[in-house]
């Protein structure tokens, strides 16, 4: 009977051939666009692992699924659950060796070299890798970052419990020194290696060329990684080969044939000299540079000195000048700008160029005017000699000079005839103008000129200003550039009518500052009590600001903070002149270069002092709110701040006597005044007329003594603020913001320091107050006569107005103190009285 062949099970199905070359290929491929995936994922997570970190550390597969989890990596949710597997979970930092693995993996399947190097290679990888994880780790245990990742932190852990941390560092160090004695086998008896640190080198493109072929070749340069593990394998190897060919290969030719030899850093060659000519090579010095004024005397035979192994011997330099050298480098002086050495200033191309910038004054407008000022004042019988005209942005000044006889006087009353003539507005009459023998009429240009912040700013003026604290405010009426330094003024009061170029002024002096001075050497302290005016430089708390601890925001926009920042920059300035004092100098410049100059140690509290500008958008609001709280320390730091680089910048809208008091106009002789309604205005500000006869959009006049300059303020908008901000706050700033000294008020709490209870005033008490703050006048006598009240029952509210700080303590025969400033003042203040 014949057995009929039975067919395996399998035969119908299709086989997979295992030998096919391309799988292989296919393979290592995918290695290498996994290695490429987490090189992006490991690089992303050094930059956003504060942000991901919370999101990722408590992984479920849920996540995957998840749609509402958003992380920052730039891989998304995979990259950022990956890296934090690797980093935080693994081995921390050194885990980027396992896409080194990946990537010499994947080439050698693809080229179809021997898995053998690779399984040695990897082996050794995983040691290193586990090293430098503990070593990191021990090195940087109080970082926030995982440098040595779980593995790093519990083997530390485990290593510090069970040896200390003394011993373990000693155990470190000890591995160390034995793989360098090992691979370098250093002579102790001539203190050289016979092998140079110089193979050691950071991974470069020449790791991949030595993958080209599977042996390894001792004499290709090599990365550090590839040389470690290289030299394990070689001993591995060695130690498997039979004691014959180790002797062999140990065997050393007496002689060597090639008339160059290679040294075993392959970067240096020595050449075969006859011994009577083998010279000792020079090492260049480069702190010793040749005086080319002075002949350099030629080496003389008797100079040299003959050693040992038949080379020469080059002169030693005297130990004198060696010292001297070292002595310059030790006392390099100190650069505050390197806590951001890699800072980038804001460039000129972020600012705007306008269509109307370069409007040019038509002749026949020139001589229309001409002959218009001279008929108005030949009608009054008012002769002139001469006449000449400057052209300015957006005003022409007309320079006369008056016939003998001829009162100035009388040509100033003509100020509104020749307003009339000209059909224009804002015209002023400068009678003399100083320095000069002639009368100045200023007409308004028919055709105004756009001054823009840029034009400003690339004028020669500006770039090479070596002032301390320049700002370029505009042109001048002669169009030129009007630079000035703000740390000779040394406080700026500006003033003006709402809509008339305030707020654009003040961004005009503070880009200036941010186009000229770094981060270190000036900090902005902003009061913006609108709120809306300053916001934009909130960004920069890492680099220009200045606030408080405590401050939840950079900018300060509330009462109660700006009397605490007011009051805490008193405490700097007293902190500063303590300072000043144990440096026995004068000025914050004499300390800044005495600290440059490394005369001043930090171990006696010296640093680095940076200038502090503090600038206040609308000062009246803060008068009626906070009255003499805020006044008091502005008089001070207006008094005494000067000398300690603090410099104040005041903006109101309100120039009134009760908001610009004498006090703060005694501290104030440099005064910016903007269009004003009207002449008691202009002679608050400037103590003069003139600002009430400016035409308003950025038109102002600059008061530095007794001169009055007339400028056009440069304009900026407020995205060109906004993108020199960006490109600022985009940069790396400081660890921390500049925090000024913590103050805390002894009366925060209003009443807080009084028994006196809101059930115990008199019925009479707001009308009183009122009738008081209302007059001025803190008088008994006054709410005796005006609400018809007897002594002792007005004396009594009197007393409690005293408690509750509305008035000030009682002066003899002379009035009260009355502390507040308005009734919408007090009204606020004991409405949050009864609200507590």
């Amino acid at each position: 009977m014949a057995v009929k062949k039975q067919k395996p099970k399998d035969a119908a199905r299709p086989r997979f051939n295992w030998r096919d070359e391309r799988l292989p290929k296919i393979f290592g491929v995918i290695l290498i666009l996994t290695a490429i995936y987490l090189a992006i994922a490991f690089v992303s997570y050094l930059y956003t692992w504060k942000l991901d970190q919370d999101k990722v550390l408590k992984f479920s597969w849920g996540m995957l699924l998840q749609g509402d989890l958003s992380v920052q990596n730039w891989l998304g949710r995979l990259g950022a659950i990956i890296s934090n597997m690797f980093f935080y979970w693994g081995f921390g930092l050194p885990s980027m060796i396992v896409v080194v693995l990946l990537v010499r993996l994947g080439l050698d399947l693809i080229r179809r070299r021997s898995l053998m190097p690779f399984v040695v290679f990897a082996r050794n990888s995983f040691v290193i890798m586990a090293f430098f994880s503990l070593l990191l780790e021990f090195t940087f245990r109080r970082s926030d970052f995982t440098w040595g990742g779980a593995f790093g932190e519990s083997t530390c852990f485990w290593l510090t419990n069970f040896i200390g941390q003394i011993g373990l560092f000693f155990l470190l160090l000890f591995t160390m020194g034995a793989y360098i004695m090992w691979r370098f086998n250093p002579n102790l008896d001539n203190l050289t290696f016979s092998n140079p640190l110089a193979n050691l080198s950071i991974p470069t493109m020449d790791f991949f060329k030595g993958m080209e072929d599977s042996d390894i070749k001792p004499k290709k340069q090599k990365s550090t990684v590839e040389n470690i593990t290289d030299d394990i394998e070689e001993l591995f190897l060695k130690s498997l080969r039979p004691s014959g060919e180790a002797k062999q290969e140990r065997a050393i030719p007496p002689t060597q044939t090639a008339d160059a030899k290679v040294g075993s850093n392959h970067h240096e060659l020595e050449f075969d000299l006859p011994a009577a000519t083998k010279v000792a090579p020079v090492v260049h010095n480069p702190n010793l540079e040749l005086d080319f004024d002075e002949v350099v005397p030629t080496a003389k035979a008797d100079d040299f000195t003959m050693v040992s192994d038949g080379l020469a011997k080059v002169p030693e330099a005297p130990e004198s000048q060696i010292e001297a050298i070292k002595l310059e480098d030790a006392i390099e002086p100190y650069d505050p700008t390197l806590d951001l050495s890699r800072y980038k200033f804001p460039t000129i191309e972020l600012l705007l160029e306008y269509a109307d910038q370069k409007v040019e004054v038509d002749r026949a407008e020139l001589e229309a005017n001409k002959d218009q000022i001279i008929a108005t004042l030949l009608n009054y019988k008012i002769e002139i000699t001469k006449i000449r005209a400057t052209i300015g942005p957006t005003v022409t000044l007309y320079e006369i000079v008056p016939a003998p006889g001829v009162k100035i006087s009388k040509i100033k009353n003509l100020e509104d005839d020749i307003a009339l003539s000209l059909s224009a507005l804002g015209i002023r009459i400068i009678a003399p103008i100083p320095g000069k023998g002639t009368i100045g009429i200023e007409v308004p240009n028919k055709n105004k000129q756009t001054v823009s912040l840029k034009e400003v700013l690339m004028s020669e003026k500006f770039t090479q200003s070596k002032m301390a604290l320049p700002i370029a405010l505009g042109k001048t009426i002669s169009n030129e550039v009007f630079v000035a330094d703000l740390a000779k003024m040394p406080h700026l009061l500006v003033a003006g009518a709402t809509g008339q170029g305030k707020s654009v002024g003040i961004n005009t002096i503070l880009m200036s500052l941010l186009y000229k001075k770094h981060p270190s050497q000036v900090k902005l302290v902003l009061i913006d009590p609108k709120k809306v005016e300053l916001f934009p430089y909130g960004h920069l708390d890492q680099h220009f600001l200045a606030f408080l601890p405590d401050q939840d925001e950079p900018i300060i926009t509330e009462t109660s903070k700006v009397i605490n920042t007011l009051n805490s920059l008193c405490i700097e300035m007293d902190n500063r002149y303590d300072l000043l004092k144990k440096a026995r100098v004068r000025n914050l410049n004499e300390y800044n270069e005495k600290f440059i100059d490394r005369r001043l140690s930090p171990k006696e509290g010296h640093k680095f002092l940076p200038y502090i500008v503090l600038v206040i958008d609308e000062f009246a609001d803060l008068i009626m709110t906070a009255g003499k709280e805020v006044e008091l320390p502005i008089a001070r730091l207006a008094q005494l701040a000067r000398a300690i680089g603090i410099h104040l910048i005041i903006a109101t809208q309100r120039p009134s006597v009760n908001i610009i008091t004498g006090i703060i106009k005694a501290n104030f002789p440099a005064r910016l005044a903007f269009k004003v309604t009207s002449k008691i205005d202009s002679r608050t500000i400037l103590d003069g007329g003139g600002a009430d006869q400016l035409i308003g959009a950025g038109d102002m006049l600059l008061s530095i003594g007794s001169n009055n300059i007339r400028l056009q303020c440069a304009f900026v908008d407020t995205p060109e603020v906004e993108s020199v901000i960006k490109h600022i706050a985009d940069q790396q700033g400081f660890p921390e913001p500049f925090y000024l000294p913590e103050y805390k008020s002894d009366d925060e709490g209003g009443a807080g320091n009084s028994d006196l209870k809101i059930s115990d005033l008199d019925d009479n008490f707001d009308d009183a107050a009122r009738l008081i703050i209302s007059a001025q006048h803190g008088s008994t006598s006054l709410i005796q006569r005006k609400m018809q009240l007897g002594y002792n029952r007005a004396g009594r509210i009197m007393d409690q107005m005293e408690q509750l700080g509305i008035v000030g303590p009682a002066q003899g025969s002379k009035p009260r103190e009355v502390l507040f400033y308005s009734v919408d003042e007090l009204n606020t203040f004991l409405t949050s009285l009864r609200n507590r």
